[in-house]
């Protein structure tokens, strides 16, 4: 399901996981669930990821992570804000020590000239810690394009967190 990159990828990320002793959550829109899709592709995994939170509508990121309505409507759910207090709403619900969160728009339409197919805000926060964004364009690289890239960068970023903490903690 998964190539072997993005496997390699995440089994790499658990490993580093464990020996941090950091439990991880997701809060998914434009991947629908394919980054703990991805993580939970590796036997064992449930030792590490807490959950994933699938939150493709604006309703489901108020309801599910208190993602803000005016939030919402002032920033558009394609937003640095909105990335942000997904992946903190993730921290918040779960039992993780660490969180991703990723929105954009993954094509082939619904871009606009502020907001362009390809464009994906990731967020990761730490229970305790700072919480960090990456705005990225990847372009139109097609639906199925665009959302690989977002997992592989969400795990990027999730690896770069987790190596910065104390093993244990």
């Amino acid at each position: 399901m998964f190539s072997d990159t993005l496997v390699e990828q995440a089994t790499t990320l658990l490993h580093a996981c464990r020996k941090a002793g950091a439990m991880v959550a997701t809060a998914e829109s434009c991947t629908g669930g394919l980054i703990a899709g991805c993580l939970t592709e590796i036997a064992g995994s449930s030792d590490v990821v807490d959950r994933g939170f699938v939150t493709y509508s604006n309703a489901a990121k108020n309801a599910m992570l208190d993602v803000p309505v005016a939030m919402l409507e002032e920033h558009g759910a394609v937003s640095e804000p909105v990335a942000r207090a997904m992946a903190e709403g993730a921290i918040v619900h779960s039992c993780a020590d660490l969180s991703v969160a990723v929105t954009g728009v993954a094509g082939p339409g619904g871009g606009t000239a502020e907001k362009p197919v390809g464009l994906v805000h990731l967020a990761c926060a730490q229970r305790g810690g700072a919480t960090e964004h990456m705005e990225q364009h990847f372009g139109d690289l097609g639906r199925a394009g665009i959302r690989e890239a977002t997992i592989h960068t969400a795990l990027d970023m999730l690896s770069r967190m987790v190596s910065r903490r104390p093993a244990g903690t």
